[in-house]
């Protein structure tokens, strides 16, 4: 065996003691100490298993490196002691005792045979990534061993995972602790944080330039995606003796090796994605440039879309992206930003359970026959995220009562996700291309959306000329594999048009075109996108949306093929249906009653329902009341100041407050809302009687007693009271109170009014809470002064004997 020392190997002993004992662990190890190929090799020697030893790799490429180092390691070719296993390839054999597999492949195997018959142990290699299928697969095989496989051997490797929550999950699992690195790296970080007007490209093909001029040997350039490293390509100026390697994970194993490969002569500088920065050694590479972001998938429930978003990097992942510059010896790494800005990158990216399209667990576990709370998941899925995957399995046919139908049972069989495996059965062979294509990126270099111009690319290879970019004919040229290897999972040809198709993976994204004149469409599933208005196909009124920026208020629109109605209606026939609408208008601040044909948010069909029942437009009403407020006037305000008056005082009356009439306005105000449609017929709505209708007969009387509505003067007027201020009030002419020796009261708490006594030309002249008071104190004085501006008029000395009046004195 070729083996050169490595940091992993002083742990080794205690791991394979912990495994001996526990038949679990859990392995601490930084970057580059070789725990992905010297541990299954160990556990091999060790002889502790009798069935083959799995391991987990989040990636193909760096499952296959893997796989060739351990079989190099074992001066064996791959697919004898050591081989692999990956969608579209696999090199194994009834020899091979270690198989590397992509995580993937673990549920595929776990789904058909439960008992994982044959496999002695299973190994989960990079686990710090919390890729969604690393802890599916890690749930599965922990059931299965507590259940199943006492005698499983389970394994969780990481560089930069807190080890604690794991070691729990798996009942308390021995933590082994691998120190040190290969070699010793030195950080370099910039003086001063990039300019905000510095182009992000411009920055890291600098930095990359500096760390050519200041080092030796190769150069590892962390970038977020493909088109960052194109552009970083075209901007860099290095020496004549560089060579510069792309390497991302949509580029063919070729090019993907020949980046991995050490250089013939001169330096090697890969641009690479994240598919770098675990499992993988790079031969030669002793410099690392951090270009300080990483691209994620994020997925919003409530449009149903992911969208890539790109953002810092967190200081796990640039740790990791460190760790690759001391692999083969000491190294120096370059990072985008300074110290300072470093204390504020995030611990941990998020694991891909909380912020990925969860359709694929959904229908996963409900193969399995599981729930979320029923297996033991590092990070829980999120109940409303799940909640959506499984809504949009049940509309797919491969749920029905949330458990899984023969339909989703064919659907969890194929390598594909729900959506395009759904498509792909009912289309046939026919929809081979199309499910490859989805999957994968768009092959044409365009702006246009027309999904029909893919495909007949595809069909006709001769449209990618020899002018095209390598990259755009490889991944016509993958697509068209992976199309000839779907189309063997399937019987019947199939004739579905392109729209037919797409409509069927997304159901939910078949769009309308909206009135007006900008290409504005509403999706079936009731969110909205837009067109870019030059496109050929802005005109079309039936579209289906397949690839989308993921925007939450208004998506763009990236890919697209046109439907007729005839064909959407019938693809979805039982799914249309017709359904009466009454509901309040806020742009025409009316009732409209329509009948709608509607599919999902799509209206096909609409008229007027010209006999829409009056409890459907009293129920719409109700809304157009809520956005414009009650329709208060003066005698409905006076009666809720009553009402509220006694309420307060402890009368045991119902909550008449604007906020209380509004939460119970179903109660007392829908039986009254007969023939009131619009807004301007809401102004002239009288709310007095419903108001008074809202209490009981007994109520009622209660509030004519104790808060009348009027008060009546000694002479049998009846002036209003008013209760709109901090104490009820009335206003009177003096001379007609004269004789009233006891001050007026209201309410059970027999509160005086606020009397505003009246001069002759009804002008206040004395406000009082206490009657009796005033006559025998301030009376005098107003007398005083009243005799010589109104003589005609009675101002007698003792006003409490006087009879009440309202003439003058007559004229002698």
């Amino acid at each position: 065996m070729k083996r050169f020392d490595l940091p992993i190997d002083e742990a080794l002993p205690a791991l394979l003691a912990a495994l001996g004992d526990a038949g679990r662990a859990v392995l601490q190890a930084p970057p580059g100490a070789g725990k992905t190929t010297r541990v299954p090799l160990a556990m091999l020697e060790a002889g502790l298993c009798d069935g083959r030893i799995l391991m987990l790799e989040p990636r193909r490429l760096a499952a296959r490196a893997a796989a060739e180092r351990m079989a190099e390691t074992l001066g064996e070719n791959v697919g004898g002691t050591v081989g692999y296993r990956i969608r579209g390839d696999a090199k194994v054999s009834r020899d091979t005792r270690i198989e590397v597999v992509t995580e993937g492949i673990l549920t595929r195997m776990i789904q058909s045979d439960p008992e994982l018959s044959g496999i002695g142990a299973v190994i989960f290699d990079e686990f710090h990534e919390r890729s969604l299928n690393a802890d599916l697969g890690l749930a599965l095989t922990w059931e299965i061993r507590e259940a199943l496989r006492d005698d499983l051997i389970v394994v969780v490797m990481s560089a930069t995972l807190d080890a604690a929550p794991v070691a729990a999950l798996l009942s308390d699992a021995p933590v082994v602790t691998s120190q040190g690195r290969s070699f010793p790296v030195e950080t370099r970080w910039l003086e001063k944080p990039m300019a905000k007007t510095q182009r992000y490209e411009q920055a890291v093909a600098a930095l990359v330039e500096q760390a050519a001029a200041e080092t030796e040997g190769g150069i590892l350039v962390f970038l977020p995606g493909e088109g960052e490293i194109r552009r970083v390509e075209r901007a860099l100026n290095l020496p004549a003796d560089c060579s510069v390697h792309p390497l991302f994970g949509a580029m063919d194993f070729k090019a993907q090796r020949a980046a991995i490969s050490p250089a013939q002569t001169g330096r090697k500088v890969v641009l690479a994605t994240a598919i770098a920065e675990t499992s993988l050694t790079i031969q030669d590479i002793r410099v690392v440039v951090d270009g300080g972001r990483a691209r994620r998938a994020r997925f919003d429930p409530n449009s149903g879309m992911s969208r890539l978003v790109t953002e810092r990097v967190t200081k796990a992942e640039a740790e990791q992206r460190r760790g690759r510059a001391g692999r083969v010896a000491e190294g120096t790494c370059y990072r985008l930003w300074t110290k300072g800005e470093e204390g504020g990158l995030m611990p941990f990216p998020p694991a891909e359970i909380e912020a990925t399209d969860l359709t694929g667990l959904a229908l996963e576990l409900a193969l399995w026959g599981a729930t979320p709370g029923d297996l033991a998941f590092l990070t829980p899925p999120n109940p409303g995220a799940f909640a959506e995957a499984q809504a949009l399995l049940t509309q797919l046919g491969a749920l029905k009562d949330g458990r899984i139908t023969e339909h989703g049972r064919a659907l969890a069989a194929l390598p594909l996700h729900p959506r395009l495996g759904h498509m792909l059965i009912r289309a046939g062979k026919g929809g081979a291309r199309l499910a490859a294509l989805l999957a994968d990126r768009d092959p044409l270099e365009t702006r246009q959306v027309d999904l029909s111009l893919r495909l007949k690319a595809l069909a006709d290879t001769r449209a990618f000329s020899q002018g095209q970019n390598m990259r755009v004919r490889g991944n016509a040229a993958a697509i068209n594999a992976e199309s000839r290897r779907l189309a063997k999972f399937v019987r019947d040809e199939g004739s579905l048009t392109a729209g037919e198709m797409a409509a069927l993976a997304y159901p939910d994204r078949i769009g309308m075109r909206r009135n007006g004149d900008d290409p504005r469409y509403v999706l079936s599933g009731g969110k909205g996108a837009v067109m870019e208005a030059s496109d050929p196909m802005a005109g079309a009124r039936l579209i289906v949306a397949t690839d989308l920026d993921g925007d939450a208020r208004e998506a763009r629109i990236r890919m697209a093929a046109t439907i007729s109605e005839s064909e959407l209606r019938g693809l979805y026939s039982d799914q249309i249906e017709w359904r009466d609408l009454c509901e309040w208008s806020r742009r025409e601040r009316r009732v409209v009653a329509r009948r709608q044909e509607v599919f999902g948010a799509l209206v096909l069909n609409d008229q007027n329902w010209k006999d829409a029942p009056q409890d459907a437009i009293a129920h719409a009403m109700l809304d157009g009341i809520r956005e414009l407020g009650l329709p208060w006037n003066d005698a409905a305000r006076r009666f809720q100041a009553r009402v509220e008056l006694l309420r307060h005082e402890g009368a045991g009356l119902p909550d008449f407050s604007d906020d209380g009439l509004m939460a119970r306005i179903d109660d007392w105000l829908l039986p009254h809302l007969g023939g009131v449609k619009t807004a301007e017929a809401l102004k002239r709505f009288d709310m007095s009687n419903p108001l008074l209708n809202a209490l009981d007969w007994d109520q009622q009387q209660l509030v004519s007693r104790l808060a009348p509505a009027h008060f009546e003067t000694p002479m049998g007027r009846k002036v209003a009271i008013d209760y709109s201020g901090e104490a009820p009030e009335i206003s009177v002419r003096l001379q007609e109170m004269f004789g009233v020796t006891q001050h007026p009261v209201i309410g059970p708490k027999r509160l005086p009014l606020r009397i505003t006594l009246l001069s002759p030309a009804q002008r206040p002249v004395q406000t009082t809470m206490d009657l009796p008071g005033f006559w025998a104190s301030s009376y005098a004085d107003v007398r005083k002064d009243m005799r010589g501006k109104y003589p005609r008029h009675p101002w007698p000395e003792d006003p409490t004997v006087e009879e009440p009046t309202l003439r003058a004195k007559r004229r002698r």
